[in-house]
């Protein structure tokens, strides 16, 4: 199979003017995922060097397939979580087990975001409403700050939900080290000062910088306060990780989890080569980064090309100066990890869902309690579920409008919307606004008789108008079939108008057209009741 490569449609057209642009936007992004990284490899309980490997490898072949010139791969905190609050249970403790589980939920994550692109399924995402991703990433944001609060307090956390963390941090806060407290506060300060009045600038890497520094200068660790720890220098070696072929089974719906939050930012090609990359070089599943791509874009990035810049950076960092990392205080990356997440509690995205729609602020919730109480893994699915029983909600129950004819013309609309519409002695207009499928035809169906039956007035015509009914199923045809005829027998007339051509087939096809007074191509609703009340005037 030919793969084409969006890299080929820009390089044919590259300008020399853009290089510069290009090389600025790779040093300043570069700058921005080497904290980020770090931060979190940490969110996921896998050493620093695997973020490293998964921001260098993901980088190194995402701008190859990337068709926009500022999106971003790496590593994101949501998936980080969802990796380290996963797999501490399948990994049984076992620290090098973990690392290649992770680097095989990668590998994992690229074969569904490969069948996804082969089938044009990326759009599955789409069914995953935005109260639902509201609710998932406040929730993430308050089970990330129980993980990081031990840490920017120095003392010990607990391995468990939202819940379990919060009630160690609060049984413990006594033991909290002023030392441990005041680096990471320091650091707080300064990444939240940088947020607000340096938009997108690599104030992180500044602080990660200042804490190494302060580490070896006050002589932190000999203070209580933990530090990063080695990172190896150099690549590791690159194939497939080592994992048993039932582990394959246990990752994989963690893997469609990833998958799901990486797919909304990333298109599924791009999505599949860089997790490939990423598993083989022993990093775990990456994703497209918003805040990353916003760095990117800031930093005057011309084409993709300023991708590979920053990951040429970051290989350098790998290659000859990883070592230096060591002395980074803990507390310091908690801070970085806090201030890079904090976007993901939209308090004003819950407000706007309260005001405008209740039962949308209501799904948010619950994907918010489902992520504290169930674990991340759950929270995704339990999210995923809610938005597919919303969606098949919705489909089953479509709006059925009752028209009425517009003052001072022959057009009609919902009468709901517009009480001033004019009714019309003795006829009832419905318009379905959806497609008739097995599934909603009884919730029309219904709709129209209770709609008859409320008529206090002799009703001679009932009008359905199928204009905004795309397609009516074999099933709900035989349906329509039955309304008419339940209808009629009552000694009211019925005229189906303005279907769709392919609308017309299918009652022809079924043979029911006949029972809606023939259906045509030409009769509208106003040519429809101007008939009926001509006919009654004679």
């Amino acid at each position: 199979m030919n793969v084409p490569l969006p890299v080929l449609a820009w390089l044919r057209r590259y300008d020399r003017t853009w290089l510069r642009g290009d090389v600025v936007a790779g040093i300043t992004l570069a700058a921005y995922l080497l904290p980020a990284g770090l931060g979190d490899a940490s969110l996921a309980n896998l050493p620093p060097q695997a973020g490293l490997y998964a921001c260098l490898f993901g980088g190194l072949v995402f701008w190859l397939f990337c068709s926009s010139r500022h999106t971003v791969i790496t590593v994101t905190s949501a998936i980080s979580l969802l990796v380290g609050a996963s797999l501490s249970g399948i990994a049984g403790g076992d620290t090098s087990r973990f690392s290649a589980l992770a680097a095989g939920t990668a590998v994992l994550v690229a074969l569904i975001a490969f069948i996804a692109w082969l089938v044009r399924a990326g759009s599955i995402v789409n069914f995953i409403s935005e109260s639902v991703m509201v609710g998932f990433k406040c929730g993430v944001a308050l089970f990330l700050a129980s993980t990081q609060l031990p840490k920017l307090f120095g003392i010990h956390g607990a391995h468990g939900n939202f819940w379990v963390n919060s009630g160690n941090f609060l049984e413990h806060l006594d033991e909290t080290n002023l030392t441990s407290l005041t680096i990471g506060g320091a650091a707080l300060v300064v990444l939240v000062i940088g947020k607000i009045f340096l938009k997108n600038k690599p104030v992180a890497l500044f602080v990660v910088v200042g804490g190494i520094v302060a580490s070896g200068w006050l002589g932190l660790e000999s203070r209580g306060v933990k530090l990063l720890g080695e990172v190896p220098q150099g690549l590791p070696a690159f194939g497939l990780p080592a994992t048993h072929w039932a582990d394959w089974d246990e990752l994989l719906p963690l893997a469609f989890a990833c998958f799901l939050l990486g797919a909304v930012e990333t298109a599924a090609l791009a999505l599949a080569v860089s997790n490939l990359a990423v598993g083989l070089g022993r990093g775990f599943p990456v994703s497209g980064g918003m805040s990353q791509s916003l760095v990117n874009e800031g930093g005057g990035a011309r084409t993709p090309l300023s991708g590979a810049f920053a990951a040429g950076i970051i290989l350098v960092v790998v290659l000859f100066f990883s070592h230096l990392l060591a002395a980074l205080p803990q507390p310091v990356l908690a801070a970085v990890v806090l201030v890079a997440v904090a976007g993901l509690f939209k308090i004003s995205a819950l407000k706007h869902l309260w005001r405008g729609d209740r039962t949308e602020f209501v799904v948010a919730i619950a994907a918010i309690v489902g992520v504290l109480g169930e674990g991340l893994l759950r929270g995704v699915m339990i999210g995923a579920i809610i938005s597919l029983v919303l969606l098949i909600r919705r489909a089953s129950r479509p709006h059925v409008a009752f028209l009425g004819r517009i003052p001072g013309t022959r057009r009609f609309s919902d009468r709901e919307r517009h009480p001033d519409n004019e009714l019309i002695p003795g006829v009832l207009i419905f318009r379905p606004e959806s497609g008739l499928i097995y599934f909603n035809m009884d919730h029309v169906r219904d709709t129209i008789l209770d709609g008859v039956r409320a008529e206090t007035t002799a009703l001679k015509l009932v009008v359905l108008d199928l204009s905004a009914a795309p397609r009516v199923d074999m099933h709900s045809a035989q349906m329509l079939a039955e309304l008419a005829r339940e209808l009629t027998a009552t000694g009211v007339r019925v005229q189906a108008v303005e279907a769709r051509a392919s609308v017309r087939d299918r009652l022809r096809a079924e043979g029911v057209d006949d029972d809606w007074g023939g259906v045509n191509r030409f009769t509208t609703v106003a040519e429809a009741v101007e008939a009926f009340q001509k006919q009654t005037i004679t």
